[in-house]
């Protein structure tokens, strides 16, 4: 039996779904970006000392660990537990995520010869455990009516770990293959979006209520590379994904500069890092799109007043009109404190209500 408090809507007239559509709420959705993770001492307890992908090979402990931080936090969406370079190791191009590092790759994408190494992705072949995780965690969330998220990586992103490497801070790889050999770097982004689209679509196909494109490091673009080379793809996922009737959302960082472009890429929700108050990334972003965002990470880390004056000063940005989804600006830390997020959530479902003023909140400090 579900311990989730039951909401009595369903996914798709869940808040967080209704946001999504710039739908009006009865209270401001929130959920955490990495809210399943190391911050949650049961997670923890679960994970042990394993490796990630294969925690994520389990459906049972990938079902568990998305549903841990919705049962503990109340959180208005559940996530997925898995990870962007799932697809592109699922079909042996020789990916591992090692611990305090990230995704590390065997052998980097140098040439043309390297595109047969990404054939097309199978899910129900090649990462059935995937699907499987998303329905035994929608069947335990159904009483609730909490929709879960589906995910995938943006294709530059997981183009910047196969050429680069690994992570990287300058991504010197990524631009001389980008400016020098554009022909190849479309086709690697070609083959990336329709893994991409076929990593969501069967997320959908077994219950997923809504997906999110994570293109983490588009943030290290210009503007005109970023719309010359980067964009299509992008548009390419998200119409796919938009096929589905599911709504999607778009997420980078370090994207203050590219709200614009992101505004035209398709998605229904553009999420935003904490560098951009949500009322100018509103303007950036465009009439008809909803956004996420976007508390510091970082502000989770202190007293619980600071944590409480940051929040308030988001829902004030952010404005009532329809389309807010509450989110961090980036994901949450391992040093999280549980308590504050718990706290956070109830905050934000408090306050953060449509048609309520600044002036109704609580005074914001600082």
């Amino acid at each position: 039996m579900s311990t989730l408090p039951p909401d009595g809507s369903g996914p798709a007239g869940s808040p967080f779904v209704r946001a999504c559509r710039r739908l009006p709420v009865p209270h401001t959705p929130v959920w955490f970006m990495r809210q399943a993770g190391r911050s949650l001492p049961e997670y923890r307890a679960l994970r042990g000392d394993g490796s990630i992908l294969a925690a994520i090979a389990d459906p049972a402990l990938a079902a568990e660990a998305t549903l841990q931080p919705v049962r503990r936090y109340g959180v208005d969406a559940a996530i997925l537990f898995s990870d962007i370079v799932v697809p592109v190791e699922a079909v042996g191009f020789g990916v591992d995520v090692v611990p305090g590092r990230g995704p590390v790759v065997e052998r980097p994408f140098r040439s043309a010869d390297d595109l047969a190494r990404l054939r097309p992705l199978e899910p129900e072949v090649d990462a059935p455990y995937v699907a499987e995780a998303v329905r035994l965690a929608v069947a335990e969330l159904a009483p609730s009516g909490v929709p879960l998220i589906g995910f995938a990586g943006a294709p530059f992103t997981v183009a910047s770990y196969l050429v680069e490497g690994g992570p990287s801070r300058t991504f010197t790889r990524v631009k001389s293959l980008m400016h020098a050999e554009p022909d190849l770097w479309r086709a690697l982004l070609d083959r990336l979006a329709a893994m991409a689209v076929a990593f969501l679509s069967a997320q959908v196909a077994a219950g997923a209520a809504a997906v999110q494109l994570f293109d983490s490091w588009a943030g290290w673009l210009a503007p005109y590379e970023y719309e010359q080379w980067v964009l299509p793809a992008t548009r390419q996922v998200l119409a796919a994904a938009a096929a589905l009737g599911v709504p999607t959302i778009l997420f980078g960082v370090g994207t203050g500069e590219l709200l614009g472009l992101m505004g035209t890429s398709g998605a229904d929700v553009v999420g935003v890092d904490w560098r951009v108050p949500l009322d100018r990334a509103r303007a950036r972003v465009g009439v008809g799109r909803a956004v996420q965002g976007n508390l510091d990470p970082s502000l989770c880390l202190g007293p619980w007043p600071v944590t409480a004056a940051a929040a308030r000063r988001v829902l004030d940005e952010a404005g009532t009109e329809p389309g807010h989804v509450f989110n961090l600006g980036h994901g949450v830390l391992p040093e999280t404190d549980p308590g504050i997020l718990a706290e956070l959530v109830s905050l934000v479902h408090a306050e953060g209500r449509a048609g309520v003023t600044g002036a109704d909140r609580a005074p914001v400090a600082g």
